[in-house]
């Protein structure tokens, strides 16, 4: 631990081997750390657990209910609440991922949500293997991202995609020459 007396531990921690843990983290009740693990600066845990080979944080929070497989990664300013992620999955920076069910090796971009509550019930959302979601994009559950498939930066997805295939929903940029402001 770099800066010990900045880290905070519940009494029930479980912490695994080689783990380096940076200043500024909370480790809440119910958290379970693998072995090769790297916690960073000002990232809160709770009723997690980690698997071996994960790097977490800077500023993440992970909520009860979230699993980590090995290898994988979770970013910047990222928050995952009742969520596995599945090995050599990535959730870089900037995203809110709830309810979801993500797939090993899959990349998921900047400013991406999983908008899993309508006011009324929550749903859960499927990202399969091998899926690339572009930055900005909103998923709207229930929705299953099949195997394989990409989503173009910006969509927001409202239904299920099909393996292999790319989903893209934008409006067309208009542009007027010359505009002046009233």
């Amino acid at each position: 631990m770099k800066g010990p007396e900045t880290v905070f531990f519940s009494k029930d921690t479980k912490i695994g081997k080689n783990v380096e843990i940076e200043p500024y983290v909370v480790l809440a009740d119910k958290v379970q750390i693998g072995n090769n693990v790297k916690i960073l600066s000002f990232s809160h845990l709770e009723g997690v657990k980690i698997d071996n080979n994960v790097s977490v944080g800077p500023y993440a929070r992970l909520r009860p209910g979230t699993k980590i497989k090995s290898g994988s990664k979770i970013g910047n300013f990222v928050e995952i609440k009742k969520t596995v992620i599945n090995k050599n999955s990535k959730v870089n920076h900037l995203s809110y991922i709830g309810d979801t069910w993500v797939g090993k090796n899959v990349n998921i971009g900047a400013g991406t949500i999983t908008c899993n509550y309508d006011g009324i019930k929550k749903s859960k959302s499927k990202i399969k293997d091998r899926v690339f979601v572009g930055s900005n994009s909103s998923l709207v559950a229930p929705v299953t991202l099949n195997e394989g498939s990409i989503i173009g930066a910006g969509s927001v997805i409202t239904k299920n995609v099909s393996k292999g295939s790319l989903a893209l929903t934008r409006s067309k940029q208009y542009e007027k020459k010359n505009y002046k402001r009233k």
